[in-house]
């Protein structure tokens, strides 16, 4: 009979040599290696992934750990495994952990990048991705919409982790609350790097959503701590709230175009959260919607948004809303926050004919309120009597304040933290907290990505010569120039018999203004593709050796399929002589590109057969406009058959902040008068966000027309000279009721 000490020597080998009791590394190289790896895991094992790049490679990470025991899936090295092409990550199970992965170069084939299920049957639970990349990973085609991480089932986390550069259609992050195991699910979301992401021009382009509508009175209970926000610009709402019991805390909101939305769903917080704005145009801060909200805390710097992307905005809604409008604002509770230097803080925002219930049973309390500039920068737009305000400290406002605001000066000081805090001992205990700490940005994402400019800028490269005397010489620079790159133009006259490409961000500039000549001899001189931005200075470009035929343009966008936003700029052009035939027009724009930003200043047009700007090209009315900020300073249009630009938003949703148009200074002399102009107007803006028209002159010249849609549109034409030009023509298409255009201070001068 064996005796008790062999037995236990025999057991204790046993257990050293199980294959299932000691956690293993294996490594695999290709994807057969990694299927047939996953059926052997057993809790505590890892699958590393060679370095190298995986393409085409759709993971399906299912297995099962245990508490203290994960199964894992990770890089070789973190960084050096890179998916690309149509690739994608499905986790499902418990007790994972993935990390290391580098998603570029590709696009997902599903609706998802990252995916915390199987199917609708498998979640993964108690699991966690850290130190994940996944960097412009964009399907092409920018109408074709996904989310680059979907958060389902319960007590994951996903931190350290790194998103940036999404310009397609769909939310960066969402948590999802589709079916019970996914509900009241206690995620974490933290030290995140969700870099830029660029101007969407729809709707569809928040950063970061909790919950839907359908699930708005469902809590989720998840956290979004420690997190950085860096030039988040796709839509109106950064983070969008809907669902109950969150926690929004501890967060940097750095130049981010938006706000933190409490859009649907009760009882959330939002506490410890840092917004700088720097002054950077659109830059919000948080808008509150239904009940039992608490925002207390929070510093907010800089801000300039108004409206709907407020620096705090407190909505009005509406008494048994359906659960996809705006529910009334019941038991908020809004105290200790600094709002420095925000330039719009509105009370009521949104009241019309269905939100016109004004907040009720809530309180405003030991805020700081600090304007350098004294603005008007607090509105109340309906009867605040349901806010309890008390103890408010307000410097620099000019606008009158109901019963608890008082004015003083607090004497700020900035503390190593970066922030504005009162010095005085006696008002410490108003606004945010000293102990306030934002995090950095180097504390968020992985520590072995570096966190990139998300646009180069125009001359921030090398300077060019082109030589004028060889043949085909521009085209030959462009081709080998790089991004940022100025190709400086010697003086001549360049005939140009090729379509130019623009693919790079590049600046094409005469050596002296007015001494280059170009003489386009196709259809189409200039074509703006994905990944290209053009400036032109000091040029000279005449038509006369085009082809006679109808539609020329002298620059367009690639005509479809443009995902990538753009800039142009002209500087001192003189454009003239589009008129061999009709219709020849200065710019077009293809259906679904995006303008970041048109300025055209100091120039000249003259002779034109069409239009100077077709900003016009949205086919459906889903309001994917064509320009985001249009500026027009200091030029002469003359003699233009067409329209000097026609612009167009549709749709009804009021989630952009664009199009915008400023026009300056510009002498406007027999334009839109041709017969092919339709519209029989020189500028036809409709749905145009914000207009500023001043101090420009128009003579015999068609005259303005204005729709407006949704949004709040603000339009103002000041300050003009208008000699024999068509009366201002303005419609109110949403909201019915007088013209809401203000036109001031303009001379008019009519011809009998």
């Amino acid at each position: 009979m064996m005796s008790i000490s062999k037995a236990l020597g025999a057991l204790t080998i046993g257990v050293l040599l199980s294959p299932h009791l000691a956690a293993k590394d294996f490594v695999v190289k290709d994807k057969g290696a990694f299927e047939a790896t996953l059926k052997r895991l057993a809790p505590g094992d890892a699958i590393v992934l060679k370095n190298g790049t995986w393409q085409d490679f759709e993971v399906g990470f299912f297995a099962e750990g245990r508490e203290g025991k994960p199964v894992t899936l990770r890089a070789e090295t973190p960084g050096k495994v890179i998916l690309s092409g149509r690739s994608n990550l499905r986790l499902a199970g418990n007790y994972l952990v993935v990390s290391g992965l580098v998603f570029k170069n590709g696009y997902t084939p599903t609706p998802e990048v990252i995916s915390f299920r199987r199917d609708a049957r498998q979640v993964a639970n108690h699991s966690r991705v850290t130190e994940v990349v996944i960097d412009a990973f964009n399907n092409p085609d920018r109408d074709a919409s996904d989310y680059w991480v979907s958060l389902y089932g319960k007590h994951n986390r996903f931190d350290h982790n790194y998103l940036a550069g999404k310009r397609n259609l769909g939310v960066t992050m969402a948590v999802r609350l589709e079916g019970k195991d996914s509900q009241e699910n206690h995620h974490r979301i933290d030290h995140n790097y969700f870099g830029p992401r660029p101007i969407l021009g729809s709707n569809g382009g928040e950063t970061l959503r909790v919950g839907t509508s359908t699930y708005s009175l469902t809590d989720s209970h998840t956290v979004i701590e420690d997190n950085y926000f860096d030039r988040c610009n796709g839509e109106v709402e950064i983070i969008s709230i809907k669902s109950g019991r969150n926690i929004v805390r501890n967060n940097v909101f750095f130049e981010s175009r938006g706000t933190l939305t409490l859009r649907h769903g009760n009882g959330n917080l939002v506490e410890g959260n840092v917004f700088f704005g720097n002054g950077v145009e659109n830059t919000g801060g948080i808008r509150v919607i239904n009940r039992d909200q608490t925002v207390r805390n929070n510093y907010l710097e800089g801000l300039t948004g108004t409206r709907f992307g407020s620096g705090f905005a407190i909505m009005n809604g509406r008494v048994d809303a359906p659960l996809n409008r705006y529910s009334q604002v019941l038991n908020a509770h809004i105290h200790n926050n600094s709002f420095i230097d925000v330039d719009h803080m509105q009370f009521g925002a949104g009241k019309d004919v269905e939100r016109n219930a004004p907040p009720a049973d809530s309180r405003m309390e030991n805020n700081l309120i600090l304007h350098r500039t004294g603005t008007k920068n607090v509105v109340f737009f309906d009867d605040m009597r349901g806010i309890r305000f008390a103890g408010n400290l307000v410097q620099g406002v000019d606008a009158e304040l109901p019963a608890g605001f008082e004015r003083a000066a607090p004497g700020l000081q900035r503390n190593s933290a970066g922030l504005l805090m009162p010095q005085d001992e006696a008002m410490a205990q108003r606004g945010a907290p000293a102990t306030l700490r934002p995090i950095a940005k180097a504390q968020t994402g992985p520590s072995w990505y570096p966190k990139q400019e998300p646009q180069v800028a125009f001359d921030s490269g090398r300077s060019i010569l082109v030589d004028g005397a060889r043949e085909n010489a521009l085209a030959q620079a462009l081709a080998q120039a790089r991004d940022g790159d100025r190709l400086v133009m010697a003086p001549g006259r360049y005939p140009i018999p090729r379509l130019l490409a623009i693919e790079k961000v590049v600046t094409i500039e005469a050596k002296q203004a007015g001494s280059v000549v170009l003489l386009p001899e196709l259809t189409t001189l200039f074509e703006i593709r994905n990944g290209g931005a053009l400036k032109l200075v000091g040029l000279h470009i005449d038509g006369s050796d085009s082809p006679d035929s109808a539609g020329n343009v002298l620059i367009r966008t690639q005509k479809s399929g443009m995902l990538f936003s753009y800039r142009l700029v002209l500087e001192n052009v003189e454009v003239r002589n589009l008129d061999v035939n009709h219709s020849h027009h200065v710019f077009d724009a293809g259906n679904r590109s995006l303008a970041e930003e048109i300025r055209i200043t100091g120039s000249r047009f003259v002779k034109i057969s069409g239009d100077v700007l077709r900003l016009d090209k949205e086919l459906d009315d889903l309001g994917n406009y064509n320009v985001e900020s249009l500026v027009l300073e200091g030029n002469r249009f003359a003699q233009v058959e067409g329209a000097l630009a026609s612009l167009y938003r549709g749709g009804t949703d009021e989630s952009t902040f664009g199009p915008r148009l400023a026009m300056t200074r510009n002498l406007v002399d027999h334009v839109g008068q041709g017969k092919r102009n339709k519209r029989q107007a020189a500028l036809y803006l409709h749905g145009v966000q914000l207009t500023r028209i001043a101090a420009n002159e128009f003579a015999d010249s068609a005259g303005i027309v204005v729709e407006h849609t949704v949004g709040d549109p603000d339009t103002e034409v000041r300050g003009n000279i208008f000699k024999n030009v068509a009366a201002l023509k303005t419609s109110e298409l949403h909201a019915k009721g007088p013209s809401t255009v203000r036109y001031l201070e303009n001379q008019d001068e009519r011809r009998n």
